[in-house]
């Protein structure tokens, strides 16, 4: 049975080393590159030729708008609608990274911990910029919440402080466990459905199953994603 490990191997396939650095052009950069493809083909042929009554393909876009941006407001208010452009580009392409890995033999880019960190530290490090424009110093207020006995202060601060710095790992971690995990649960009744013959029938319904649960989570975690970082947008806008 084939090692569920090896889908995650990053492998060149345009090798390039610019100073001692290698920078080739990898499997993981090549799925990288047909999802933004995709999330461009998808709006330039929805709004090609956009009509009042809407066709499916304008329609899907339409609902994936309004769902963004019902997003937005529940989340951040309607003062976080400026933002709407970064917010469904993120979702967009997280969504589609998390669909393309469910084709055999393809990739899943959202399974690799530095590109998952790599999407939350801009997140953080945007809106922790959107803080201080918006807040000046005062934006530090919000390691420091109002109301709080001065005596708690000097336990409070570091957790607050700890606490923001690890959003990048906690927001990385979590989107690209979800995926490999899913993935190497795949991989590994599929396997279990070629070794047993005849009798891989009930792996086999197991896989089933667990593609369409995959499915679903493809959605659910490019949608956790997107959610928090509106919740951390939110933060920096009107702080506690």
């Amino acid at each position: 049975m084939a090692n569920p490990l090896d889908q995650f191997t990053i492998k060149p396939i345009v090798p390039i080393e610019v100073a001692g650095a290698n920078v080739s052009f990898t499997n993981s950069s090549l799925f990288m590159g047909l999802a933004v493809l995709c999330v461009l083909g998808l709006f330039y042929f929805a709004g090609r030729h956009a009509t009042l009554v809407p066709g499916r393909l304008q329609s899907l876009v339409e609902v994936v708008y309004e769902f963004i941006l019902g997003i937005i407001d529940d989340n951040v208010g309607k003062e976080g609608r400026r933002y709407f452009s970064y917010i469904i580009t993120l979702f967009m392409f997280i969504l589609f990274g998390n669909l393309l890995g469910m084709i055999p033999g393809s990739f899943t880019f959202t399974s690799h911990i530095i590109v998952t960190f790599a999407m939350a530290i801009v997140v953080v490090g945007a809106v922790t910029v959107i803080g201080f424009k918006r807040h000046g110093l005062h934006f530090l207020s919000l390691f420091a919440p109002s109301g709080v006995p001065v005596y708690i202060y000097p336990l409070l601060i570091p957790i607050e402080i700890l606490s923001y710095l690890v959003r990048p790992v906690s927001l990385s971690v979590r989107l690209a466990v979800n995926m490999t995990a899913g993935h190497i649960l795949m991989k590994s009744f599929a396997g279990f459905v070629l070794a047993m013959g005849v009798f891989g029938v009930l792996p086999l319904l197991v896989a089933v199953g667990l593609t369409g649960l995959e499915f679903a989570i493809a959605f659910l975690q490019a949608y956790v994603f997107t959610v928090l970082a509106c919740l951390y947008l939110n933060d920096a806008l009107h702080l506690h």
